[in-house]
C-alpha cells in the first residue's frame, strides 16, 4: 500500500462489479463545537469566507466530477453527515439530493440518509427533507442526563431529540436511529438506562452507540489532561455496553455491528456497505472515498476545497492504491465487526489457527462456514483482530 502526494487529477477509476454503491456528502458546518469531537468541522469564525452556498457550488462540481468519472452507475445509498446538516434547512438539504440525482440515478429503493441535531430541526424540516426524497434521519442525541451533555459540550436540551423523533415519525419517516455516546465521565449506569429507555420510548427502529473517545486536539482531551475531570475507563465502558446491549435486545433491537443494533429491516444499508466490502464516492471537504482499488480523501478546509474545484482540479489531498494485502487486512478488521461474521475461507492457514484459538477462548464461535464474534469477543473486537491477522 502506498499513500502519493495530491494529484491534480485522481488516477482513472473503475467500480468493482457486484458490490454497493454509495455517495457520502459532507457538510461541514456546525453552530459550535463540541469538546470531544475531532470531525472536519466548522464554525462560523472558523471558515475563513467559506460559505455554504459556495460549498453547494463546489459540491455540484464535485458530483459532476464523479459521474464522469464513473459513468451510469446507479446509487444504492446517499449519507448526508457531518458537521450537523439539518442547519442547511429542509430547503438545503433537498438541494443537496437533487445535486445528487442531476448527475446519478438513484436505485429503486435507495436509502437516503440525513445526520440532524435535534435543535436545528422542526416539523417543517422533517416534512420538506421527507416530499424531498430522504428516508432515513439520524439524530444525534448522545444522552438524556444534562450533566452528561455539560460535559460533551452538547447545546441541545435533554428532551428535544425525543420530540424531533416524534416529528420525523408524524412526517413519515419509519426509519430513525438515535446516536448515544457511553461512558463520558460523571455518568452513572442508570443515566444511560433512563437514554436507552427514552430511545426506545421515542419508537426509533436504530440505536448507534459509541464509547466515548478522547481525541487528542479536543477541549475534551485537555480537561482530562489538567486533571478537571477522569478519563474514560475500560472496565466501566465493558460494563456499559454490556449494559445497553442487554436492554436494547431485550426490547426487539438486534445488535448487526459491534456498535449498531436496529430492528429486522431498520439496518443503515449505507453503513454496511463500508463494512461489507462496498464502494463509495465521498464528496465534501475532508471527505473520504474508495473506488475499485483506490482509496482516496479531500482537502479539508472548504475554502480549499471550492478553490481546487473552481479551477477543475480534483479536491483530492492524497490517494492510496491498495494493494491485495491492504484489502485483506481491511476485509478482516471491518468484516469481523458484522453479526453476519467473517468467511472462514476468507483467512490464510495461519490466520485458521489463530481463530481457531480464538474460538477455544470463547470471543469467536465457528457458525457454518463463518466465524462470528461472542459477546465477550464483542468487547475485545479490536484485540481479536489483530491476534488473529499475519
Amino acid at each position: 500500500m502506498s499513500v502519493r502526494p495530491a494529484p491534480a487529477a485522481l488516477p482513472e477509476l473503475a467500480l468493482t462489479p457486484g458490490t454497493a454503491f454509495g455517495v457520502y456528502v459532507h457538510v461541514p458546518f456546525c453552530a459550535t463545537r463540541c469538546g470531544y469531537c475531532d470531525f472536519n468541522t466548522y464554525t462560523a469564525a472558523e471558515l475563513g469566507g467559506a460559505s455554504p452556498q459556495g460549498w453547494l457550488t463546489a459540491l455540484r462540481a464535485e458530483l459532476e466530477l464523479a459521474a464522469g468519472s464513473l459513468g451510469a452507475v446507479p446509487v444504492d445509498t446517499v449519507f448526508v453527515g457531518g458537521g450537523t446538516p439539518s442547519l442547511l434547512g429542509g430547503a438545503g438539504l433537498a438541494e443537496v439530493l437533487d445535486a445528487v440525482r442531476d448527475n446519478f440515478a438513484l436505485a429503486a429503493r435507495a436509502e437516503v440518509t440525513t445526520e440532524a441535531n435535534p435543535e436545528s430541526t422542526s416539523p417543517e424540516f422533517f416534512s420538506r427533507i421527507r416530499a424531498a426524497g430522504y428516508t432515513r434521519v439520524s439524530l444525534g442525541m448522545q444522552s438524556t442526563a444534562p450533566r452528561v451533555l455539560a460535559v460533551l459540550d452538547r447545546t441541545h436540551s435533554p428532551g428535544r431529540a425525543l420530540t424531533a423523533a416524534a416529528e420525523a415519525t408524524a412526517a413519515g419517516f419509519e426509519h430513525l436511529n438515535i446516536d448515544l455516546i457511553y461512558g463520558t465521565p460523571g455518568e452513572s449506569d442508570d443515566d444511560l438506562v433512563r437514554s436507552v429507555d427514552a430511545a426506545l420510548a421515542a419508537g426509533v427502529d436504530h440505536v448507534s452507540a459509541y464509547a466515548l473517545i478522547v481525541e487528542e486536539g479536543t477541549a475534551l482531551a485537555r480537561r482530562v489532561r489538567r486533571g478537571e475531570i477522569d478519563a474514560p475507563d475500560d472496565d466501566v465502558l465493558a460494563h456499559r455496553y454490556e449494559l445497553l446491549d442487554q436492554r436494547l435486545s431485550a426490547a426487539g433491537l438486534s445488535w448487526y455491528e459491534v456498535s449498531n443494533w436496529s430492528r429486522p429491516g431498520g439496518e443503515c444499508r449505507h453503513n454496511v456497505g463500508y463494512w461489507d466490502g462496498g464502494q463509495w464516492w465521498g464528496a465534501g471537504p475532508g471527505a473520504h472515498a474508495f473506488v475499485g482499488d483506490t482509496r482516496w480523501w479531500n482537502l479539508k478546509h472548504p475554502s480549499a476545497y471550492a478553490e481546487a474545484l473552481t479551477r477543475g482540479q480534483a479536491p483530492v489531498a492524497e490517494f492510496e492504491r491498495l494493494d491485495a494485502h491492504a484489502r485483506h487486512i481491511e476485509n478482516v478488521l471491518l468484516g469481523i465487526r458484522l453479526r453476519t461474521g467473517l468467511p472462514w475461507a476468507a483467512l490464510t492457514e495461519s490466520e485458521q489457527r489463530r481463530a481457531d484459538d480464538a474460538v477455544a477462548g470463547g470471543l469467536l464461535i465457528r457458525a457454518g462456514d463463518r466465524l462470528v464474534l461472542t459477546d465477550r469477543g464483542r468487547l475485545l473486537a479490536d484485540a481479536v483482530v489483530r491476534d488473529v491477522l499475519d
